[in-house]
């Protein structure tokens, strides 16, 4: 047996449940004792225990572009990552540091739990950003590139053009980029330009006088929108055995004295602004969400700038000319070695066909009970629970499409945050309204960056004759609910799904998540409460599975957590595993250090932001804090309480951060099927053993890479994936 199958036949088991299965405890110093007192009081919210959010997340990108140079990967997975960390960075200027920005700007000195002010966390985001984002390049440049040449993937920069390619270049530049490309001279009657929001543009410097007499001075170069960052050359103009491919900032570059006939081009730069892109609707002074999110949508493409990056060869009077166009400080600049915009190389995993370079298909495994026959029938028989990219989204598209052609379906219900345009599951809902069937979808219109999406697919289902409901106006609707009611010998039965992500089948191939299909009696009632609760208006109805944030959830969690310790100062085993994206919510902090203090083991698995700082003696010396990333985004919420042998397992479309306990419209729900409970379980152990892809947060904030050492590799996900999918 190998490594993978060992760990798979010892984690993830064989399908036979045990009637007490064993828990693994993660030992530490402390180990677990019975108390004979309460802790020693402890200030619980010393900002000493509190670790920046903003840095944390940062802390998360880097870990991102750690893969970039992690040769386990494949090599071009190893682009898409250091790729991925180019997106992730710009989102993180445009949200997170244009928030800072704005409160630096309102004079609010408020601090998070960790007591930093916004102009101190700035500087420090600054430093780091400066660093990694140097980093990134010099992967790319001294590790990646040279290696993608030696498969046969070349990117070639002007001064390695040919004769034939540079003739190439000068044709596709006077037949595809002259004609659309407008220069725009910098003079009294021309000011400064509006730049969208992350264009490619480039500053020129001119000498000369021109047509009007005008004497040279700068100019502003917006690269065409329409055309594509990256080009591929045609294979006759490329060396044998090769894929080359030439930036469209390179063409440009190398003619762009053509756009100024007569006069001298002293230097061209490339450079690009990032803007604030944060969404801001006032609740109480908007009337119709949709017509203001589409005034805010062109308003984000001209947001405040947050960020300028130039080619590192800009002279410094030019980048110091634009830093004072956008009104940014020294500290916001950035300068790269290579293209201001290296996201838009992505465009090369999809145009080579080189499987070698990429990870190894997979076939997404499918339940027996969804094999064959009804998938209501199915469910019927008892819950079902998928483990998504390992688990195919399939049955839920299948389910909603058995749903809308099914006479016996009468209602159909759910909420969408992020569906993607050429959704199945929309497809399919648009076609039980057309059936007539009554069809009610939760349209979070706030979804950011997806807002423009969804509003034209609010558009479509209304025109399909679907009620759309836009959620509550100060609480996004995050939460992730099917309903489905349907005729059965005489009676109504009612089905539901209740996932940890969204609806949205590309990403259900590469994020990790759960989704439960039950006609469980009371969860379906729940959901259906939750459904009315959306829709119409009145108090918060008691619902008596789910935890329903911003009601029960928080509340309960601490109440959940608080009851652990109380097993441990009884002197039981006491025993938590959490596993979610971000924990950052101060009294969901402290109630896991209270359990640390009175003996609970807490294992967390927190994939992005952590604000909680663990190992630190008497106060969360029995918690241990890892991060997995892998192939696949690890995205499930998973709350498992050992509640002295009453094992509780919960699954959550919420993360632990304030906006998802107070602001938002959240489900959690419990796995009452105790073979699925104990799956779910033993999938959290095999996280928990992972010594390939895992990060062990330290007391300093720094992560700690787990490796093998002497001991077998595991990877979870690979693990997972052997377990629960058909490898191609």
């Amino acid at each position: 047996m190998s490594a993978t199958e060992l760990s798979t036949a010892a984690l993830v088991g064989t399908g036979d449940v045990p009637s007490e299965p064993p828990l693994r405890v993660n030992r530490t110093q402390a180990g677990i004792h019975a108390r004979n007192a309460a802790p020693l009081e402890t200030d619980l919210s010393d900002p000493q225990l509190y670790f920046n959010r903003e840095l944390s997340h940062l802390k998360f990108n880097t870990r991102v572009l750690e893969q970039a140079l992690d040769t386990a990967h494949p090599l071009l997975n190893r682009l898409m990552f250091l790729l991925i960390f180019s997106s992730n960075m710009d989102e993180f200027f445009e949200i997170r540091v244009a928030g800072l920005k704005r409160n630096v700007l309102l004079g609010d000195a408020s601090t998070g739990a960790d007591g930093r002010l916004p102009k101190a966390v700035l500087a420090e985001i600054a430093d780091v950003a400066h660093e990694q984002i140097a980093r990134q390049y010099q992967i790319l440049n001294d590790a990646l590139l040279p290696e993608l040449e030696t498969q046969g993937l070349r990117f070639r920069r002007r001064t390695q053009w040919t004769a034939a390619q540079k003739s190439w270049v000068r044709e596709f530049f006077d037949n595809e980029i002259m004609p659309v490309i407008s220069p725009i001279g910098l003079d009294p009657s021309h000011p400064f330009p509006r730049l969208v929001n992350k264009s490619l543009n480039f500053i020129v410097e001119l000498e000369g006088k021109d047509a009007f007499g005008r004497a040279g001075g700068m100019a502003i170069l917006p690269a065409p929108r329409s055309l594509p960052r990256l080009v591929a050359l045609p294979k006759a103009l490329c060396e044998e055995g090769f894929s080359e491919y030439i930036f469209l900032s390179s063409m440009i570059h190398s003619h762009a004295d053509e756009l100024f006939p007569g006069m001298r081009v002293r230097g061209c730069y490339q450079f690009r602004l990032t803007r604030n892109a944060d969404l801001s609707v006032d609740p109480d002074e908007v009337s119709d969400l949709a017509s203001a999110l589409r005034g805010e949508l062109l308003a984000r493409r001209y947001g405040s700038g947050v960020r300028l990056e130039v080619a590192d060869t800009c002279p410094d009077g030019l980048a110091d000319f634009l830093l004072a166009q956008f009104e940014l400080e020294p500290q916001d600049l950035y300068r790269v070695k290579g293209p201001v915009n290296l996201t838009r190389m992505m465009a090369v995993l999809g145009d080579v066909d080189r499987p070698e370079l990429l990870y190894r298909p997979f076939t997404p495994g499918v339940p027996k009970a969804f094999k064959s026959g009804s998938l209501f029938s199915a469910i019927a028989r008892g819950d079902v629970l998928l483990h998504h990219p390992f688990q195919s989204f399939c049955p839920i598209e299948d389910l909603l499409r058995e749903a809308a052609r099914d006479p016996d379906v009468l209602a159909i219900k759910q909420t969408l945050y992020r569906t993607g345009t050429e959704s199945p599951i929309v497809g399919a809902l648009v076609e039980a309204a057309s059936q007539g069937k009554e069809v009610t979808v939760v349209i979070e219109l706030r979804a950011r960056f997806d807002e423009a999406d969804n509003l034209g697919l609010a558009a479509r289902l209304q025109e399909a004759g679907a009620i759309v409901i836009y959620g509550i106006m100060a609480y996004k609707t995050h939460a992730k609910m099917l309903h489905i009611v349907r005729r059965e010998k005489g009676a109504l039965r009612h089905y539901a799904h209740l996932g940890t992500g969204n609806y949205h089948s590309k990403t259900a191939k590469l994020y990790t998540d759960y989704s439960l299909l039950t006609a469980n009696p009371q969860l379906c009632a729940d959901v259906h409460k939750v459904f009315q609760q959306l829709s119409g208006m009145g108090k918060a109805r008691r619902v008596d599975k789910l935890l329903h944030a911003p009601f029960t959830l928080h509340e309960r969690l601490v109440e959940m957590i608080d009851r652990e310790a109380q097993h441990a100062l009884k002197g039981r085993r006491a025993r938590l595993i959490f596993k979610c994206n971000s924990l950052t919510e101060p009294k969901l902090i402290q109630a896991l250090y209270r359990a640390s203090q009175a003996g609970v083991e807490c294992d967390l698995i927190i994939r992005g932001m952590c604000c909680l700082r663990p190992g630190v003696e008497g106060i969360s010396d029995n918690i241990r804090v890892r991060s997995i990333i892998g192939r696949f985004l690890e995205h499930t919420r998973v709350f498992h309480f050992h509640n002295d042998g009453a094992a509780e397992t919960w699954c959550s479309s919420a993360d632990l951060m304030a906006r998802n306990m107070f602001h938002r419209v959240e489900t959690c729900f419990p796995l009452l099927d105790r073979k699925l409970a104990t799956r779910v379980r033993k999938d959290l152990e095999t996280y928990l053993v992972d010594n390939c892809q895992s990060w062990l947060l330290k007391a300093d904030g720094n992560y700690e890479l787990q490796c093998p050492g002497g001991s077998a590799p595991i990877s979870a996900q690979e693990t997972l994936l052997y377990a629960y999918a058909t490898k191609n």
